[in-house]
């Protein structure tokens, strides 16, 4: 899954890698090393510009809520439930079967985050010493330091209790899609510790390698079977992990000293 990551590259950077033609710099978010569900993060998306009159689709750098609400939802609870779409099944999924058709974006981060329980501290909540064992936080990038981009759907929900003009009338949120994890060796691998990325966790995000971003982010293609192609893991061996310190598990949590590799995990042998 990816229920946390970082995003520490700017506007400008982001403009630049992904060709971004409209970006407003007022709206920039600042650097985030602990992206939590129901934040506002920086997406890529491809889309007519509003009241031009021009059809065609521009790319643009967004802010959006993390945590997506369909068009045609109620209400807005249980966005922070969907922060993750699944790639087996995205594209017949009521929540997001829509929005994988013609609205698709590009996620933008430095890595994620994802947590496994440490042999010894499962072995205590198995004898029942402890309820709550003690996980031990990976962060997983890129071994060449490129974006992490990840595959995202995104929408628009319309909040019918305000009135047309009030700021918060409509809600603009996103989704993250997830795959399953490799289970190849990592491009590089702690010292001690997982060796794939399926040792880490099951999933993963699906990230989209350059030539692919072109293909993802165009709207005119809605064609079910010719996007779920688009959906393929990424090639092996482009990921790294190392260990992070405990302190990303609080939210509250915020600076670049999450994303320092330690020597070793905190939280007890792992493997």
């Amino acid at each position: 899954m990816c229920g946390r990551y970082a995003a520490s590259r700017g506007a400008e950077d982001l403009a630049g890698v992904f060709e971004i033609e409209k970006w407003e710099p007022g709206e920039a978010l600042a650097p985030d090393y602990n992206v939590a569900p129901t934040k506002e993060v920086h997406v890529v998306l491809d889309r007519p510009l509003k009241d031009t009159g021009d059809p065609r689709p521009v790319r643009q750098l967004r802010r959006l809520k993390w945590g997506l609400v369909p068009s045609w939802s109620k209400t807005p609870e249980g966005a922070a439930r969907m922060i993750n779409a699944r790639a087996e099944t995205v594209h017949e999924k009521p929540s997001y079967r829509r929005a994988f058709a013609a609205r698709r974006c590009v996620v933008p981060a430095d890595g994620y985050y994802e947590w496994v329980t440490g042999r010894q501290e499962r072995d205590l909540e198995v004898e029942g010493k402890r309820k709550r064992p003690r996980k031990q936080p990976y962060f997983v990038l890129p071994a060449d330091g490129s974006v992490f981009a990840m595959a995202g759907l995104y929408e628009f929900w319309r909040d019918r209790t305000l009135p047309d003009d009030h700021p918060q009338a409509w809600w603009a949120t996103c989704t993250v899609i997830t795959t399953e994890a490799e289970t190849t060796p990592l491009a590089v691998a702690p010292a001690e510790g997982p060796r794939t990325l399926a040792e880490i966790h099951p999933r993963m995000p699906l990230m989209l390698t350059p030539d692919r971003w072109d293909a993802w982010l165009d709207p005119s293609r809605t064609d079910p079977d010719e996007l779920r192609a688009l959906l393929q893991p990424p090639p092996p061996g482009l990921m790294r992990a190392y260990p992070v310190s405990t302190a990303v598990s609080n939210v509250r949590n915020n600076g670049p000293e999450l994303l320092k590799e330690l020597d070793g995990p905190e939280a007890g042998t792992l493997f």
